[in-house]
Order: C-alpha cells, then structure tokens, then sequence
C-alpha cells in the first residue's frame, strides 16, 4: 500500500492510503473530538463533532469517514469548526437531562467532558421531556432513554462486534428517538454498555457502583472459563462494585460475556465456603484442612483397594489455572491410575 504525505493544522503527516483522517490525526498525537466514532466498528458519523475544514472544500468534512489524500491541507481547529461544534453539542443538549451529580456515568461521561470542554454553559431551547423509561431485555442493565443522544454506538457494537443485531432505534408517537431491544436474540452481553459514551446505559446490578474517580481498577483475566478474557475490577471500599472490559489488545479487546461482566456478586458472597465440610450424621459439618484431605486420601485409598482406580473419576474446570489443571490430571493418571478425567464444559 502506498503513502500519501499532507498536513495536519500546518503539521507534515505521512500516512497509509485509505488511512482516516481521525486516524492519521491519532497517531500525530493531534486530538480532534469524536462521540460516536469507535476503534472496533465502522465509522458512523451521526454526532458531527469530528469535522475538519480541507484545503479546496467549502463545506467542512467527517473525519471519521474521510480519508487522507496526498496534498490534502487539514485544519483541525478554527473558529467556524468551534462554533459547529458548539452548536452539534448544544443539539444533543436540548432533549438530554442535565443530572450529572446523580448519573452513574459522571466523571467518564464523554459528552460531559466535551461539553465542558467547548465551555458550553447554557442551551438556548431546552424540549420538554416526558419520563417514558422502556423496558430493558435484562434487568442487568439499565436504560435511561432521556440521556440517549442517539449516537447509534449501540446498535453498530451490537452488529458488528457481537455479531447479534439485537438493538435498533425506533421513533416513538411524541418524535423521540429511542432504543428497542429484540428480546428474543439479546444476550445481555453488555457491549452495548460498554461502548455507551454517556450515561443512557447503566450496570444494574450493584447497589453502590462509585465513581470512576473513586473507585480502584484492578487488571485481572476473567475466572469463567479457559478464554483467558482480560478484565478491571473496579474496586470501592475493598469490595467489587463492577466488572469492565480492559481496553487493550488483549484475546477480548474489551468485549466481556455476560458472566464475565455481571457475575461478581459471589465474590462478597455470605455463603461461600471458608472452610472444608465434612458430612457426619447426615449433616455437614466444618472441619479443619489435615481433617479433611486425610478423609479424602483415605477414601480414594479404600475405593481403589476395593474396586480399583478407574472405579474414580475426575472432573476438572477451565475456572482453574492451567497450572492446577495439570496437575490435577497428573494426580489422576499418577497417583490414582486412571484416565478417568473430564471437564466440566462438556456436560
């Protein structure tokens, strides 16, 4: 592929044919300010706020959407973009909810940061605004139809990410645009929470989320199965209160299964188990490790003796680490004498 050499606000850029100009900007280290754009889907193009004005053009351009070309003048910041862009903010501002003290997405709020940013302080004509809240597929995740700005990220995660097409924007009777959900193929995924950039699309499963500045992001790989997916716990007073994607390029590149994004409520579990039990007169009782393992050893050696090793089997899980599941099937085939093992995804 060959390169095309331009300018970017009088700065000499190279770049790949067919590059963007939002990419080739990136990697210039210049910002230009974006809503709906995402690394992982197509561009598209509905907040307005990545337009550029092109040397020989009359009419600014999506960056999102425009490539690069050789010669091509760029200007990422006048005084005509900022008023656009002031007013494409304003736009989205005029049916949006102005609660960021109590929206669970304040402080990683991309549309309170832009707004901030372009030193928006009023909006000329605010919409009234029925409270119409629809009907989520899941009660995993929460939708506040006043916050939506329509930006469609969504539904183009939805369909080109996930692959499942289980969102779409519908009109409603009072002219509103609004999310719809198919029940029937929506898996409660999250992507579409992930991917929101304001605060339309919420976790509903924590009582007590925090704010992104508050809380404490720990990297770890996700413990569900054997995808290695890696993921943030978000931390707040030692106790997790969310389950996000890490943006990196890692095996999930931020995408998370509905385990892996809302089952963390186990870990603060009341009824998990802190110490082995061992049933005496129908009832189990607690009992400590040296109790419990030589129980363990002593009927393996007796059922062994008895009817031989492969009268025992093995389960094992993608749950573990590849270190403990080898040696777990080490123990069966060495200590036991058996192939008797299996894994738990096969049932």
């Amino acid at each position: 592929m060959s390169m095309v050499k331009f300018t970017i606000d009088g700065k000499e850029v190279v770049a790949k044919e067919n590059t963007t100009i939002l990419q080739a900007a990136k990697s210039a280290g210049i910002k230009i300010p974006t809503l709906c754009y995402h690394k992982r889907m197509n561009p598209i193009g509905s907040c307005g706020l990545c337009i550029v004005e092109i040397g020989g053009n009359a009419d600014p351009m999506h960056a999102c959407s425009t490539p690069v070309a050789d010669g091509m003048a760029i200007t990422t910041q006048s005084d005509r973009l900022l008023r656009l862009r002031q007013e494409s903010l304003k736009l989205l501002l005029v049916n949006h909810p102005l609660d960021c003290p109590v929206c669970d997405k304040s402080g990683e709020c991309t549309l309170q940061d832009l707004v901030f940013e372009y030193g928006i302080k009023d909006v000329e004509c605010r919409a009234p605004r029925k409270s119409n809240p629809l009907v989520y597929a899941t009660n995993l995740i929460k939708y506040w139809p006043q916050r939506c700005i329509s930006c469609l990220r969504c539904v183009t995660a939805c369909k080109e990410i996930k692959g499942i097409g289980a969102l779409d924007m519908q009109t409603t009777p009072d002219g509103f645009r609004e999310l719809a959900v198919n029940t029937d193929t929506c898996v409660s995924c999250g992507e579409c929470l992930q991917v929101c950039p304001t605060g339309a699309l919420t976790e509903n499963v924590s009582r007590m989320k925090g704010r992104s500045f508050l809380v404490k992001k720990v990297p770890t790989t996700c413990s569900y199965c054997g995808c290695g997916c890696q993921i943030n716990l978000n931390v707040l007073n030692n106790q997790v209160v969310s389950v996000t994607g890490r943006d990196d390029p890692g095996v999930n590149q931020g995408s998370l299964c509905v385990k892996g994004r809302f089952g963390y409520e186990f870990i603060a579990s009341d009824q998990r188990l802190k110490t082995p039990l061992i049933k005496k007169e129908g009832k189990f009782e607690e009992a400590g490790w040296d109790e419990a393992l030589d129980l363990v050893a002593k009927k393996f050696t007796h059922i062994k003796n008895e009817n031989g090793p492969d009268a025992i089997g093995g389960l094992s899980s993608a749950r573990c680490t590849n270190e403990d599941n080898y040696l777990f099937q080490k123990f069966m085939r060495a200590v036991i004498g058996t192939n008797n093992v299996d894994h738990c995804a096969r049932l």
